[in-house]
């Protein structure tokens, strides 16, 4: 998968991704549900993007706006040939470290009880049910607070949809914030389902059909 119109980040921005990924999710439905405390969230965030990062740079695509990184969407190509065992080792090594940092801040458990409890918010496992046309799915898609409502946002998705669109390939998406529903349907994507499990918390399934399934929908 490549994007010409949009900056490729790889291991010598992480620094700079994980800052981003930080400011921008600090506030996030689904990390303030995972982890209640504001202070603890504030110092367990870049650790827990870092971990991330280690199996997304290895499983995904990262782009960004720039090299400035104002905006960032990760994506995972699912048509991309993939070695089942060596994913699987490279997922679990990343859930161990996430393990051992969370119960390094938190000995008590009750942290990592609820990263457990939230599997489900976590590890997209309801785009299973999507069946298999050929899609993209975006795992992250963020803009740094200081540069929202400056065409960041519209710049990464809009390129990443025109590569679907040229590919014929959906797209898949999940928000935590029902704010965002009116964002992403603007871009064309619909509710597949709502997620809602152990914790007061909905999670939004969404999906983008591809450019031919838009026609016969819109024909029938």
């Amino acid at each position: 998968m490549k994007i010409d119109q949009l900056y490729p980040v790889d291991q010598k921005d992480a620094d700079k991704l994980t800052d981003l990924l930080t400011q921008c999710f600090a506030e996030d439905p689904l990390y303030c549900q995972l982890i209640p405390q504001k202070t603890m969230r504030k110092r367990l965030l870049p650790g827990l993007f870092q971990c991330d990062l280690d199996e997304l740079f290895q499983t995904c695509h990262v782009y960004a706006d720039s090299p400035e990184m104002n905006g960032i969407i990760i994506v995972s190509d699912e048509t991309e040939p993939q070695n089942g065992v060596r994913r699987r080792i490279v997922e679990m090594f990343a859930s161990w470290k996430t393990a051992a940092l969370l119960l390094e801040e938190d000995p008590s458990c009750k942290t990592l009880w609820n990263f457990i409890r939230g599997q489900e918010y976590l590890n997209s496992e309801w785009t299973e049910d999507l069946g298999e046309a050929p899609r993209l799915h975006v795992v992250y898609f963020a803009v740094r607070p200081s540069k929202r409502g400056q065409g960041v946002a519209s710049r990464l998705m809009k390129a990443v949809l025109a590569f679907a669109d040229e590919n014929g390939m959906e797209v898949s998406l999940e928000t935590h914030n029902q704010r965002n529903l009116e964002i992403y349907r603007h871009y064309g994507f619909h509710l597949f389902e709502v997620v809602k499990k152990h914790f007061p918390l909905k999670q939004f399934c969404m999906v983008r059909p591809s450019e031919a399934a838009q026609g016969t929908l819109a024909a029938s």
